[in-house]
């Protein structure tokens, strides 16, 4: 089993948001960093204010593009 070793998080721009009860951020494979939302039981993305679909997620997790 491999591992990658992935960028650092911008701690300027991807604040903690606990307070507003997300986790993270949280960076992935393609580079996005998103706060999950254990209420939501989605991904929050703070770059478009939006919360990820299902489809999106695995594309963003894995680095895929459609």
């Amino acid at each position: 089993m491999g591992y990658k070793v992935l960028g650092q998080i911008d701690r300027e721009r991807y604040t903690d948001l606990s307070h507003e009860g997300l986790e993270g951020p949280y960076m992935f494979e393609s580079g996005k960093v998103l706060y999950y939302d254990k209420a939501e039981g989605k991904y929050y993305d703070r770059d478009t204010d939006f919360y990820v679909d299902h489809k999106e997620m695995w594309n963003i997790h894995y680095g895929l593009t459609n």
